[in-house]
């Protein structure tokens, strides 16, 4: 009877040690197909010139790469890439914490104003471009009526890029508004009655509570936002085309263009895991800075 007990028990013991597996299996299959072979098929397409329909035709090596890092064309769109990202990341950020802070105080309309600050993450980014093409409109768009001017803002090669990110910043902010009245809920309320009795104003109280207390949070939130920001690509295909000139020819913008305007696959795809690689780079270097501070 003793050895039936523990044979049953060592069998309990290995299903309950093989389970967590299957239960990852449909998950881990699902990145497999949609994510890891997709990827290992653009580093395998980045090796190679390919014919019109995107099939490889002859190996080149590591040519596809040699030609990009030689090209003018190529480091333009890099330098673009990060002065968008910078715009993006420092509006979208600010904007997004500014009014998780307003919305900290109870006062009437908090609810519409909570709703109208976060109301940016439901709206496509290919809609709000061209809601924002009909108000940059020279003519007849409220911008210029406002201001009295009648200047094509998308045309200008010093203010394209920067009204791009100023609308991809507004259009980030609402998750951003999220977060920051999250990190800022979770603060403990005891903390500013204590710093109130010392005798600490709302500013000391900001310097020395607030900020401390949403590090983790204002951390995770720049790290997405510069994730998302160097995959910018619908407003920009929409507003500008990347143009004018190559001001706004973003990289990804520039990936679309080699792919699916001159059908250089391979050439795109290599594009595609240098961007791959600054991202990643750019994620790693943060993340040690963290730990550093931390």
């Amino acid at each position: 009877m003793e050895e039936h007990v523990v044979i049953i028990a060592e069998e309990k013991s290995w299903i309950e040690k093989y389970k967590a597996y299957a239960y990852l299996l449909a998950p881990i299959s699902i990145l497999t197909i949609f994510m890891f072979w997709p990827f290992f098929k653009t580093l395998e397409r980045s090796l190679f010139l390919t014919n019109n329909l995107g099939q490889n035709a002859k190996f080149l090596g590591w040519a596809n790469y040699s030609e990009l890092l030689t090209s003018p064309s190529f480091w333009n769109s890099v330098l673009v890439t990060f002065n968008f990202v910078v715009i993006v990341v420092i509006f979208g950020v600010l904007l997004g914490f500014l009014t998780a802070l307003l919305c900290q105080r109870t006062f009437p309309g908090i609810k519409f104003f909570s709703t109208s600050y976060a109301m940016p993450m439901a709206i496509a980014s290919a809609g709000m471009a061209m809601i924002f093409q009909v108000m940059l409109n020279p003519t007849v768009g409220i911008i210029n009526k406002i201001m009295g001017t009648y200047i094509n803002y998308l045309s200008q090669p010093n203010s394209a890029l920067l009204v791009i990110g100023l609308l991809t910043g507004w259009l980030n902010s609402g998750m951003n508004f999220l977060y920051f009245s999250s990190g800022l809920a979770s603060i403990d309320e005891s903390l500013y009655e204590s710093s109130s009795i010392d005798g600490a104003n709302r500013w000391q109280q900001f310097l020395y509570i607030t900020l401390p207390s949403l590090k983790p949070t204002l951390f995770f939130v720049i790290v997405t936002n510069v994730i998302n920001a160097f995959q910018g690509f619908g407003q920009i295909n929409i507003l500008t085309k990347g143009g004018p000139g190559q001001a706004t020819n973003v990289i990804v913008y520039d990936i679309y263009r080699n792919a699916f305007m001159n059908y250089r696959y391979g050439f795109a795809s290599a594009e595609s895991v240098i961007l791959f690689l600054i991202v990643m780079i750019l994620t790693i270097i943060m993340f040690k800075l963290r730990r550093k501070e931390s």
